[in-house]
């Protein structure tokens, strides 16, 4: 199986917290080349919910309005993405890029 950056998958919750929880879309934000090497990928989470933010990156999925969560980024077993659901919109992707750059500055 392929994972690529900008591809939304559905992600499992930890074992802990699965009881009950379908799991969550998350974009990969991780480079290929980092994807291909190792077991993890970093993702972002998607929400439908909440306020614009500087962390927060406005997209359109799934027929959507939603914000992809860049101040709740996490490091996930492969193992965990369950189910590919599409891939962030190109414009999507730009200020994806863009926001990170800013975050991880000096």
């Amino acid at each position: 199986m392929s994972w690529r950056r900008f591809d939304i998958y559905l992600v499992n919750p930890e074992a802990a917290l699965a009881e009950g929880h379908k799991g969550r879309p998350c974009v990969i934000v991780s480079p290929d080349e980092m994807n291909v090497q190792i077991n993890t990928v970093i993702v972002a989470p998607l929400t439908t919910r909440g306020r614009a933010y500087p962390t927060r990156i406005p997209c359109h999925v799934a027929g959507k309005d939603s914000f992809i969560v860049l101040d709740q980024l996490r490091t996930v077993e492969k193992s965990r993405l369950t189910r590919r659901l599409g891939r962030l919109p190109q414009p999507s992707q730009v200020l994806l890029l863009e926001a990170l750059a800013e975050l991880f500055a000096e």
